[in-house]
């Protein structure tokens, strides 16, 4: 009998079903205003946006919205595209994939974009000792699994973040995050066995020593060090003002936890994949942690997260004790390893470096150049740059209605920036690095007028 392919009989094999051709219909034209309007009656109101403008394209350090009207991006997602918007490789990589499938949980049936990239990323990650890495798919789903993993490997139950942390929205991750509105407002109470200690913050006129000495009379006082599993930081503060942990705090985080037995975890969700000129953050100290969480910059725009970490210590949970249906997606697996082929082939990490001094330089000119003198610190780490601002710089009151005017003023010119800092009186730079220098110096040039403008208010 002949048959077809795959020994299945002409006799046996369905007929395919006739696929009738379809026009494509016109694309439907919105503007700003209708999606305004419909988002108001569809969209819960604590889903906030920081603009009221819509995308439509993005090409890079650029975006157009559906009016057409083109704005420089200087927020990349909130940290997310240190590649850019749609990176050709990224993008290319992530096609590739989806010709061959989408989904299929890597917990059912397994697949090599998984395995590679997290291969590539325990290569990246600082240390010698041999590493292990667990794909999920938010930054917060990170931080849970990492605080997890601790608590199954020292078998114990507690948890020190630091005042001004932000590690997700979830409850378990509201309760770390060192910051009441909005995230924390109206919606506890939070997971026990969850501890506080000082960040170390000149803005506060607290320093290294007095951090230090906060976390020992912590442990006297209500976190037993034998009760902690886990001390978790951002080697720089994210939506707590880009403020890098000093070295020096670093180094003496590890003794801490290598005199007691703690899980020290890096939270890289937003200093990682370049952002400060290292692959993280926490290498500029030269201190290596047992545990470090990723997402945001690692896939390019797609999502994707994950913790890394000392394969003894990653290997804890039992089999079946994490995972997630969607976690370590193949596209975004695909989308990773370019994005990541993209920072290595492009010297991003170098790019940054550079691209940190010239903002840094190029702020402290405008900050000179206003009337009064509004700019109270420019602080950070390669391009994780920030500029705060006070009402005036004797006094150096916290100014986080200059700071969004400032922001509202770039808007209205075509630059997209965003707020940080316990008080809301920094503006933040996560400029793709991939930027071109015409582009910053566009950026920069819409943010000094802003300022300016934002500042005539307050004379008039």
């Amino acid at each position: 009998m002949a048959s077809t392919a795959k020994g299945v009989s002409r006799k046996s094999a369905k007929k395919l079903p006739q696929i009738s051709i379809v026009e494509p219909a016109a694309p439907v034209v919105y503007t700003n205003a209708d999606l305004v309007a419909r988002r108001e009656a569809a969209v819960p109101r604590g889903v906030a946006s920081a603009t009221s403008v819509y995308a439509s394209y993005a090409e890079n350090a650029e975006l157009w919205d559906v009016d057409g009207k083109r704005y420089i991006d200087f927020v990349g997602g909130i940290g997310v595209l240190n590649t850019g918007h749609r990176h050709p490789g990224v993008i290319a990589a992530a096609k590739a994939q989806e010709d061959q499938f989408t989904h299929t949980s890597f917990q059912v049936v397994p697949y090599a974009p998984y395995i590679e990239l997290a291969e590539k990323l325990n290569e990246l990650a600082p240390g010698d000792e041999p590493k292990k890495t667990l794909l999920v798919t938010t930054g917060a789903e990170a931080v849970e699994n990492a605080v997890k993993i601790a608590r199954a490997a020292t078998g114990r139950p507690g948890v020190i973040a630091f005042t001004g942390g932000y590690h997700g929205r979830t409850l378990l991750t509201l309760g770390m995050t060192g910051k009441i509105s909005p995230y924390k407002k109206d919606v506890g109470p939070f997971p026990s066995d969850i501890f506080r200690a000082p960040f170390p913050n000149v803005r506060d006129g607290i320093t290294v020593e007095d951090a230090l000495t906060g976390l020992k009379n912590l442990f006297l006082t209500d976190a037993q060090p034998e009760r902690i599993a886990c001390i978790i930081i951002e080697p720089v503060l994210g939506e707590g003002g880009y403020t890098p942990v000093p070295f020096e705090m670093m180094i003496a985080l590890r003794e801490i936890c290598d005199q007691h037995g703690i899980m020290l975890i890096a939270d890289e969700v937003q200093a990682g994949f370049g952002r400060t000129g290292k692959w993280f953050a926490i290498e500029h100290s030269g201190v290596v942690p047992d545990l470090i969480t990723v997402a945001k910059s690692m896939a390019g725009g797609y999502p994707l997260a994950g913790v890394i970490g000392r394969a003894d210590v990653m290997d804890a949970m039992i089999p079946g004790g994490l995972g997630g249906t969607y976690g370590g997606n193949p596209v975004a697996c695909a989308a990773a390893l370019a994005a990541i082929t993209a920072i290595e082939d492009e010297g991003l990490l170098a790019k940054s470096i550079a691209m940190g001094d010239k903002l840094k330089a190029r702020f402290a000119e405008i900050g000179a150049r206003a009337a009064p003198f509004r700019m109270w610190d420019i602080r950070g780490l390669g391009a994780m740059v920030a500029v705060e601002f006070v009402t005036d710089f004797t006094s150096a009151t916290a100014d986080a209605a200059l700071t969004k005017r400032v922001i509202a003023h770039a808007l209205e010119r075509g630059l997209l920036l965003l707020s940080c800092g316990m008080h809301g009186n920094a503006v933040r730079v996560m400029v793709p690095l991939t930027a071109s220098e015409e582009i910053v110096d566009e950026g920069l040039a819409i943010f000094e007028a802003a300022l300016s403008a934002a500042i005539a208010e307050d004379a008039s």
